[in-house]
């Protein structure tokens, strides 16, 4: 007789409406911590120099070739500001929501990635702000291409930041590059989920070019770039058990959080009680429960003539005890 086997556990597809909160509230967290990691400028500076000393020292020095050419030719430069100042905010949730409608089985842990690595840049602002280069002096050889170019755009001279709002931004959060980051984990789904070759091509030049930009406008260095690719890596190994994680705290407060709203149900009125004749509360007479209203509630009483046959009285009728 074969064994019977117990069915594998239905996997439940993800609700929009409990999604979109928990995304709103990371990444409303994320914003407010980048905006209190603000360190001091000349730790920020100091850190920016030892980063560009460290990378000549390495004979990489990508990023001054890169500013120069989009810093001499317009056509590449504005471009290139466009893409740093709003691909990040429409390719990311447009990867997402495709994945969420299209791949459900993959979405959770492409989701839960995203946040923990988003997550591991935030530490990486508080422990080491870092100034880009754009925002080094002068005899270092940069040049603010966003600056150059911001009257063709909404931005000013305070990053991607719209004009009058620079105060919004912490222009200090330059280690590691989630710009590269989220366009590395853009760029990996694509390639492993999207079935048309154009895609899949897009899966793999997307985060090229983003690097190419971030270095090439000075707001990133190139050990940035490869910082945001290792928080993205990390972010991937830490997926599964932070969705363990999730699942055990879920699995420990789902039960009491049903047990306090069954308890903060509606109570029982009579709380055992049984009303009683003249009660219309359990346990509260009210005054018109009178005897009267007893005999009101029994109905008249019945006719002592109604029930005899004609032309003899009623068992039990005075008048014929008499006789």
């Amino acid at each position: 007789m074969p064994h019977a086997t117990t069915a594998p556990a239905p996997r439940h597809r993800p609700r929009w409406w409990t999604e979109l909160p928990l995304l709103a509230l990371v990444y409303a967290a994320y914003s407010g911590g980048r905006l209190l990691a603000r360190g001091d400028v000349s730790t920020a500076v100091d850190h920016g120099l030892r980063i560009l000393h460290l990378e000549k020292t390495l004979f990489l020095n990508a990023e001054h070739p890169l500013n120069r050419l989009f810093t001499a030719h317009a056509s590449l430069g504005i471009p290139a500001d466009f893409a740093y100042a709003s691909l990040h905010y429409v390719v990311t949730p447009a990867v997402l929501i495709w994945m969420f409608r299209r791949h459900s089985a993959a979405y959770r842990r492409a989701r839960t990635w995203l946040m923990t690595s988003t997550m591991l840049g935030l530490i990486g602002f508080t422990l080491m702000p870092t100034c880009p280069p754009r925002l080094l002096a002068a005899g270092h050889g940069f040049v603010d291409t966003m600056a150059q170019y911001s009257s063709y755009g909404w931005w000013g001279t305070e990053a991607s930041a719209p004009r009058g709002m620079g105060g919004m931004t912490n222009q200090y959060a330059a280690m590691p590059s989630l710009h590269v980051g989220w366009a590395l984990w853009c760029g990996i789904l694509l390639w492993r989920h999207a079935k048309h070759p154009l895609l899949r091509a897009a899966g793999v030049a997307y985060p090229l070019i983003t690097a190419f930009v971030v270095m090439g406008t000075a707001n990133h260095y190139l050990l940035d770039a490869v910082a945001g690719a290792a928080v993205m890596g990390a972010g991937a190994l830490l997926a599964r058990p932070v969705m363990r994680l999730a699942d055990r705290v879920k699995q420990a407060v789902l039960p009491r959080f049903a047990a306090g709203l069954a308890s903060g149900g509606s109570p029982d009125v009579s709380a055992g009680c049984k009303t009683s004749a003249g009660e219309r509360i359990p346990g509260q007479r009210t005054s018109s429960a009178e005897p009267s209203d007893a005999a009101a509630a029994a109905g008249p009483p019945a006719r002592p003539d109604a029930a005899a046959p004609a032309g003899r009285a009623p068992e039990g009728d005075p008048a014929t005890a008499a006789r």
